[in-house]
């Protein structure tokens, strides 16, 4: 439905001033370089959890893990690097890992990993399990991030612990029932964050979920996401300038030198002491 402009109605002057805020996403092309699986490796079998996976990935994506196509954690890809604890279900799990940029364009999956989980409890039914929608979310520092997290499975009541990567104490939630909440937290800094979530039922059975928080904003110069989630500042020392300077006094010597060359000759020239 459009709307109607009052002809009668007094205009604002021209020229106007002020900030215009235009946002906007400036559209690229999906990652072409997927991540590996290194670890596990192939038809490897565990009795307990959670499993550590970790392997190769291009910096500056997120490495999604899913588990026989279903998401089962999410890490940072910082270093080309990349290592995240990971549930399992009871029996065989088909393992893939999948990179997605800014824009939540996917990458190429990569190698398929088939391990096994052989539970303790037999007869234990279907295990407490914790899934989401977003692998990634983030909050400008000093506002609250709100996080929705679903628990299924398992023999209530659950004990659940949130671990948000940034050193503060864990979050202790207790949940009578399955179902989904939500889960909050303020990050103090700038910085991406690896989020741990635990819930443990009533028979002592754990689930686990690693999931990326970030805080808005530019991180200090050279800083990246450190062992535990939180920001490190690296001093790299940077040769290109001082080259360049090296370069530009080599070049200011030989022009001086080429001028005063230039002026010894026009004095002899001219018939004048070179050198007086």
């Amino acid at each position: 439905m459009g709307s109607e402009v009052d002809a009668g109605a007094p205009q604002p002057p021209n020229p106007q001033t002020g900030p215009i805020i235009v946002e906007g996403q400036v559209p690229s092309d999906p990652p072409t370089q997927g991540a590996t699986i290194a670890v596990p490796s192939n038809g490897q079998s565990f009795t307990s959890l959670p499993i550590t996976v970790s392997g190769l990935c291009p910096r500056g994506l997120t490495v999604q893990i899913f588990r026989n196509n279903v998401f089962g954690g999410a890490v940072e890809c910082i270093t080309g690097s990349y290592s995240l604890q990971v549930d399992l279900f009871i029996g065989q799990n088909e393992l893939v890992a999948r990179v997605y940029d800014a824009l939540n364009q996917k990458g190429p999956d990569s190698n398929i990993v088939n391990v096994t989980f052989v539970s303790g409890t037999p007869g234990a039914g279907i295990r407490v399990s914790l899934s989401t929608p977003f692998a990634k979310r983030g909050a400008n520092p000093g506002q609250q991030l709100n996080w929705p997290i679903t628990i299924t499975g398992g023999v209530g009541p659950y004990a659940v612990s949130v671990d948000w990567g940034d050193g503060s104490p864990a979050d202790l939630i207790s949940r009578s029932t399955a179902g989904t909440f939500d889960i909050s937290h303020s990050y103090k800094t700038p910085g991406i964050y690896n989020v741990i979530v635990k819930a443990t039922d009533a028979r002592g059975d754990t689930a686990f979920l690693q999931l990326v928080g970030v805080g808005n904003g530019e991180l200090p110069a050279g800083a990246t996401a450190g062992g535990d989630g939180g920001p490190r500042v690296e001093r790299i020392l940077i040769w290109w300038p001082l080259l360049v300077l090296l370069a530009l006094a080599a070049s200011t010597f030989w022009l001086g030198k080429r001028h005063q060359v230039d002026v010894i000759k026009a004095k002899i020239e001219r018939g004048e002491p070179p050198f007086k």
